[in-house]
This record gives structure tokens, sequence and C-alpha cells, in this order.
């Protein structure tokens, strides 16, 4: 989750060390804009940063054998090729499992079919029986339904920069294929459909991510697509465990590697999510 940009403190200075382990964020309070008229006494004031305590209380590990007589007759480095696998389907988990939790932490008026705080009018989809009311995106479509996820976000006031937005890859080739695909709306006179990047679209940095499950109704998958503010929400992780040790049982060694994790959304008025299908 760190390539999202999101609040991730520093783990090192953290110590985090095991499961169930308590790290303290500080949080950035709103400033006090003022009127100003010339000779008056300026009002100070004292700015105070309340402190979120962000719960290391997930995990994930990995286990595997490494026979002795396996590993000599192999002709490749496997042992360091299985522990990279098991580095990225970690990654692949923990990444899944937050991208299916956040989305209900969104803020009330950045999602459903009457979002916006001021407008109340912006369709972001909701769940049903049957996908009817998640929204269909096509090429066609799928950057002006982008543009008023962005509208949901500045009605909250939110800063136009160091916005995201999670994309699975058919949603991504909706982009690619759309009108945007052409280099002279890219903007660096190189198509998208050449250089395989999307890049910004309405000050959202694009991410593109296999790990957003769907939702089926009926026959139809439904997806919820987190979109928002670095502010929103805060991830701490840390590999605490990554060994080898002697194999008890058989000729070789065992390795085993431990990542606990935390994270918590601090700011729900800073994302929000669409709930879309592919048309």
């Amino acid at each position: 989750m760190q390539e999202l940009g999101i609040n991730t403190p520093d783990v090192n200075k953290m110590e985090i060390t095991a499961y169930g382990d308590k790290v303290n964020i500080r949080t950035v309070p709103d400033i006090t804009i003022n009127d100003y008229e010339i000779g008056q006494d300026l009002s100070y004031q004292r700015p105070t940063s309340s402190n979120v305590e962000l719960l290391i209380n997930k995990g994930k590990y990995y286990a595997f054998h490494i026979n002795d007589v396996e590993k000599k007759q192999a002709d490749i480095e496997y042992v360091s090729r299985w522990a990279e696998d098991a580095s990225e389907q970690m990654k692949i988990s923990v990444d899944s499992g937050i991208l299916a939790d956040i989305p209900s932490d969104a803020g009330s008026d950045n999602y459903g079919e009457t979002a916006g705080k001021i407008s109340g009018n912006i369709d972001l989809g909701t769940t049903d029986s049957d996908g009817s009311s998640a929204v269909a995106l096509s090429s066609s479509t799928i950057v002006d339904k982008m543009v008023e996820c962005g509208q949901a976000l500045t009605e909250q006031d939110v800063p136009q920069t160091n916005r995201w937005f999670v994309l699975p890859a058919w949603a991504a080739t909706r982009i690619k294929t759309s009108e945007l695909s052409e280099a002279s709306y890219s903007g660096d006179g190189v198509s998208m459909l050449r250089n395989g990047r999307i890049g910004v679209i309405d000050n959202f940095e694009i991410f593109v991510s296999n790990n957003i499950s769907p939702t089926v109704e009926g026959s139809v998958s439904c997806f919820s697509l987190v979109f928002g503010h670095k502010s929103a929400l805060t991830f701490a992780s840390q590999l605490v465990e990554n060994e080898i040790i002697p194999n008890p049982n058989d000729f070789g060694q065992l390795s085993r590697g431990l990542q606990v994790y935390g994270y918590k959304v601090v700011k729900g008025e800073s994302m929000g999510h669409l709930y879309a299908k592919a048309a």
C-alpha cells in the first residue's frame, strides 16, 4: 500500500517488533484562517496534533521446506527464487485484504447514488441483487465518472495534490481505449497505448491492481474502486521474522517469515469508492 503514497510511518523508528504492537501517529491539525484589517492585533492559534493509535493487529507468514537432496540436484538457486516469490505473494495478500476492507470507511458523501457533500447528485453506484445499480464503465464514460469522483473530494475541501485512484485491469483498459489514448490528450506526445502508462487523470495518480476482489450480484461482477487523498489512510508494516532453521524431521532446513501490519482510515472524508461494473 505504500505505492499509493498513503501516510506510512517510519517503521524502523517506530520499532515494530511483534504482532500486537501499537504505533502512535500524529495527525495534521486544521489551521484557522482569519480576516485581516490594517492595524489590528493578530490572533495566534496554537495548533495541536492529536495522536491516532494504530494497532499492529494483522499478520501474514510463509513457511516452506528446503530439502538437501533436491537443493543439490537443482540447476537454479531455487531457494532464493522461492523467497522472492513468497515476498511478492505476501504483498498481494496484504493489499487484497486492505482493498476489500477500507471502502466501508469512506465518508458518507463520497459513495452511493447521491454522493457529493454539496451537490448530492453524483451517482457512484450501490449494491443490489442483480448489479443493476452499479455504475457501468465503458471507454466513453469512465473518464467522466472519474472526474465526478474528483468532484466529490473537492466538495469535501480535499487538496488537489496527492490524490490517488486504484483500478482493476479491465478499467485501465477502458481508459487506454478512450479518447485519452490519443497522444494529443496525454500531453507528452506519446500515446498511452504505446508506452502502457496511464499517469494522472483529473489530479488522480492512477494505480492498476489485480487485488480488488469482485462482488458477484446475480451474474454480474461488481468492484469497489477506491479513490482518495494520502491523508485518508495510514499503514505500518514490518517483516519481524525471517529465518532458516534445521528441519527436525528431514534432511534439510525450514524457511519461514512473518510480516505484521496494521492500517486505519483516519480521514473518511478524504476517501471514497465507486461501485462499478464493466460495460
